[in-house]
């Protein structure tokens, strides 16, 4: 039974995908963070668009039973110049979805934007970036970083919504993680977990700025 009390959590981050999908597993407590495991599952090699997402659709439901995940975080649909690649996208956005509520998993949606700017504190900043802000912040050792960027993708997603987790609920919270950053005295140099992961990525963003 997890301990509600250290507010325990599994996330399940899903980087939806018709060819790769991208996923990733974090176990955090408080503010200790845990990589269970995170990948990329290759359908490509499958005949058809709809072997695919049924191959996705078992994997995740697959994941679920193991592990248990309390949410799944996943990224909200984005505008593609090609609407048929766009369409695709969305049926493999549905399928994870799908997959969670079939399991009684609740959903957590965030823009591309929302995510990068939780990981590197630049909404625009590029998959390597936020790759390599998320090696840093969960020590990941450099022969343990994935080849295809779906998974890192994946990861973030997750790690975007422990973050997310640690913000305030109320009326009165902050609107923004800058706002969220300067009410909780990010330049203290004695901070740990992730309001210091959050200080390093808008270090980081101000001096790209420059």
């Amino acid at each position: 039974m997890r301990d509600e009390v250290r507010h325990e959590h599994i996330i399940l981050g899903v980087d939806p995908g018709t060819l790769y999908m991208g996923y990733a597993l974090l176990h955090t407590v408080g503010q200790q963070v845990e990589i269970i495991d995170f990948g990329v599952l290759d359908v490509h090699k499958l005949d058809g668009q709809y072997p695919r997402l049924q191959q996705e659709f078992f994997f995740l439901q697959e994941l679920i039973d193991k592990h248990h995940p309390t949410s799944l975080a996943i990224e909200t649909q984005f505008v593609d110049k090609n609407p048929q690649t766009m369409i695709k996208i969305v049926h493999a956005q549905g399928v994870a979805i799908a997959a969670a509520l079939s399991k009684d998993v609740p959903i957590y949606e965030y823009s591309p934007m929302k995510i990068k700017m939780a990981i590197t504190g630049n909404g625009h900043s590029s998959k390597e970036q936020v790759a390599g802000m998320l090696q840093r912040f969960l020590h990941i050792p450099d022969e343990k970083m994935p080849k295809k960027l779906d998974a890192t993708d994946a990861l973030g997603i997750a790690y975007c919504h422990y973050l997310q987790l640690g913000m305030p609920l109320s009326d009165g919270g902050p609107k923004d993680w800058t706002t969220f950053a300067r009410r909780k005295g990010l330049t203290d140099k004695g901070m740990t977990g992730p309001a210091a992961q959050l200080a390093a990525a808008l270090a980081t963003a101000k001096k790209k700025k420059k």
